[in-house]
């Protein structure tokens, strides 16, 4: 099944469970437009190379498309599509001003050089420039693009139009009006739901164990706040294997370790376990699977002990794992994605309110309000599932389900508001 038939069926389900019109599936499941362009770009062997691009808007009855770019060699067309459904229900549920985009730029990042990268960035900016604006579509980073990049994009945006337009992209650097805490937004993000969820359900987050699955920006980040929000982070993975210690990991020790080294295994203290899954079986209250899709499946879901688990990752738990878990009578609940990793979009909103405004707030303000909004997402959406599933008693039913309904209707609202359906 490709990403985007996943996405559909997600989709589809959620409309269904809502009680909403088939239209709305029939809306929702075509993008607003897509657009694919051509880059061209002289490489320093002196071969001209033309890249193919593409921008995908979706959705903006919530306001303006928001999402991010990628650069990737296996990037398709039909997953920007998808990639763009989601961020319109992830937008959506994060009760932001934002319908869903994506971009994506097909190539091999890693076999270029720094001015390949920036004519690559500025020729993309200039391809899409007449589709995008702090009004109509604010792009932002996604994978294998940076801080750096979105500086040459929103220099060459400017450069067009004549003046500085910082509102255009978001997550930049600091010194370009970007916001310091857009570079851990989203793992702080993951512990605030975390958190959230464990006062709920676990009769708190303190002295609680953390076991994280990856340790890459959003697991380090996680692991960083889990700490010093009281968690004792217990393990954490990269893929040279997992470091566990049930007394506790040093976790600001463990970063250094990993950005010195580029192992996290090489850790001086606690158990070393060279498979870089075992984080997910480890004993823990709370796992946070903060690396790659699917790692929890309908293979490996009995092995799982958490009782809770809050997704950094995007697709980390298969829906086959799911019915596994939920089936546990000391599980408590899987936070979907969608809703737990959403901080890095939050951070992209306040960001895109401040450029608008010229006016800036320091970090622990910043801070505040990601972790306010993050907060009532989560109690929203802790609500909503309760409701779906006292009507829908007959059927398993989710959080991460209850999260695409509410998602879905905020969506049909608007657009019925508007008169579009």
């Amino acid at each position: 099944m490709s990403y985007l038939e996943w996405m559909l069926r997600i989709l589809k389900n959620s409309v269904d469970l809502a009680g909403l019109p088939q239209e709305v599936y029939e809306y929702l499941s075509k993008p607003d437009r897509v657009l694919i362009v051509k880059i061209p770009v002289r490489m320093d062997n002196g071969k001209l190379v033309v890249f193919e691009g593409y921008r995908v808007q979706h959705n903006n009855a919530l306001g303006p498309y928001k999402g991010g770019i990628r650069y990737h060699p296996e990037v398709t067309l039909e997953t920007d599509i998808a990639l763009a459904m989601g961020m319109t229900l992830k937008n959506s549920l994060a009760g932001i001003p934002y319908g869903g985009g994506k971009g994506a730029v097909k190539c091999d990042p890693k076999k270029m050089s720094m001015r390949e990268l920036e004519q690559l960035s500025r020729g993309y900016a200039r391809a899409i420039a007449t589709i995008i604006g702090p009004e109509i579509d604010i792009p932002a980073p996604d994978v294998n693009t940076n801080p750096q990049i979105m500086a040459w994009m929103v220099d060459e945006y400017s450069k067009l139009k004549g003046y500085n337009v910082p509102g255009v992209f978001t997550a930049k650097p600091p010194e370009l009006w970007g916001n310091p805490v857009r570079i851990y937004s989203t793992g702080f993000g993951v512990v605030v739901t975390a958190k959230a969820a464990a006062e709920k359900w676990l009769g708190g987050f303190e002295g609680k164990t953390v076991s994280i699955h990856g340790f890459g920006n959003v697991a380090q980040h996680a692991a960083y706040w889990a700490s010093k929000y009281g968690a004792k982070v217990v393990a954490v993975s990269d893929t040279s294997g997992t470091v566990y210690d049930p007394k506790g990991l040093d976790v600001e020790l463990a970063m250094k370790v990993k950005e010195g080294t580029g192992k996290v295994i090489n850790y001086p203290k606690g158990e070393k376990i060279s498979d870089p899954y075992a984080s997910l079986y480890v004993d823990a209250d709370i796992l946070m699977p903060c690396a790659i899709e699917n790692v929890i499946t309908d293979k490996n879901a009995n092995k799982v002990k958490a009782k809770l688990i809050v997704e950094g990752a995007n697709g980390p738990t298969t829906p086959e794992a799911e019915r596994i878990l939920y089936s546990r009578k000391d599980f408590v609940a899987a936070v979907p994605d969608i809703l737990a990793n959403a901080g890095g979009v939050v951070m992209s909103y306040l960001e895109w309110v401040e450029n608008l405004q010229w006016y800036f707030w320091d970090e622990e303000e910043t801070r505040s309000k990601i972790a306010s909004i993050m907060e009532k997402n989560f109690k929203r959406t802790a609500e909503g599932w309760e409701k779906l599933k006292n009507e829908k008693k007959d059927k398993l039913v989710t959080m991460r389900d209850a999260a695409f309904v509410l998602a879905v209707e905020r969506i049909y609202n608007a657009m019925k508001l508007r008169g579009w359906l």
